[in-house]
């Protein structure tokens, strides 16, 4: 298996306390065999369970792993802003909090790293989801497809290992779920090279979606929409 220099794996949460020590433990299960230098990092954006609690428990379990709390829901997008600012490594690692990837198969993105290569991104060989958000995720890919170059087909796979260098060159800002695509076309205009393959998306054990509500579809659109008008505004 190919070894990284060093490596930051974090997890965006929000309410996804009882999932959390079994990604912990799996995050640091393959951690230690894709490199000898990590860092684990758990972003808790202001979840209103007993995530706190049972990460500070954590804490005392694993020494190499790093908290962040956020005293209040800032949204999915500042999530990913302090996990990207707080990861200290070569390579960034990340996928979601709730379950839905396993972060063992994080193996199966570094099987697509060669020296030109800057991003590998998964896509999702069968998305493991109720028909309505199946059907609304589907919808949402093809939308944003057809809008903007995109350079990955699967923009809503939150599955990605990223260089680090390449993330110092860029900023971010998008609280909510626009941010995976403000991330990657960032990381396409300062010509990152990608590469994709196909990991697995499982069913939710605990909890349901914190992203699929009217309140944060309403603000994703409305952010979506100051963006795109932004993308075309004619330079000076």
């Amino acid at each position: 298996m190919k070894k990284l220099s060093s490596l930051s794996i974090f997890f965006p949460s929000l309410n996804d306390a009882q999932i959390l020590p079994e990604l912990i433990k799996k995050a640091f299960t393959v951690a230690k065999k894709v490199s000898n230098d990590f860092e684990v990092i758990i972003i808790n954006d202001g979840s209103s369970d007993n995530t706190r609690e049972v990460l500070d428990t954590l804490k005392s379990k694993y020494s190499f792993l790093t908290i962040i709390h956020h005293n209040r829901n800032r949204g999915y997008g500042a999530a990913l802003i302090s996990g990207f600012k707080n990861s200290t490594k070569d390579w960034v690692f990340y996928t979601d909090g709730d379950g839905q990837y396993d972060p063992e198969e994080l193996s199966l993105l570094l099987t697509k790293l060669d020296e030109k290569t800057d991003v590998v991104n998964g896509f999702k060989i069968k998305r493991s989801d109720k028909k309505r958000r199946k059907y609304l995720g589907s919808a949402y890919n093809k939308i944003l497809h057809k809008i903007y170059d995109i350079p990955i087909s699967d923009i809503d796979c939150d599955f990605r290992l990223i260089k680090n260098s390449c993330m110092k060159k860029i900023a971010l800002s998008s609280t909510s779920g626009l941010i995976c695509l403000e991330l990657i076309l960032k990381l396409k205009k300062i010509n990152a090279q990608f590469k994709e393959i196909g990991v697995n998306h499982y069913p939710r054990k605990y909890g349901k979606s914190q992203f699929f509500n009217l309140s944060k579809l309403f603000q994703t659109f409305c952010d979506h929409a100051i963006f795109f008008v932004h993308q075309h505004l004619p330079t000076s």
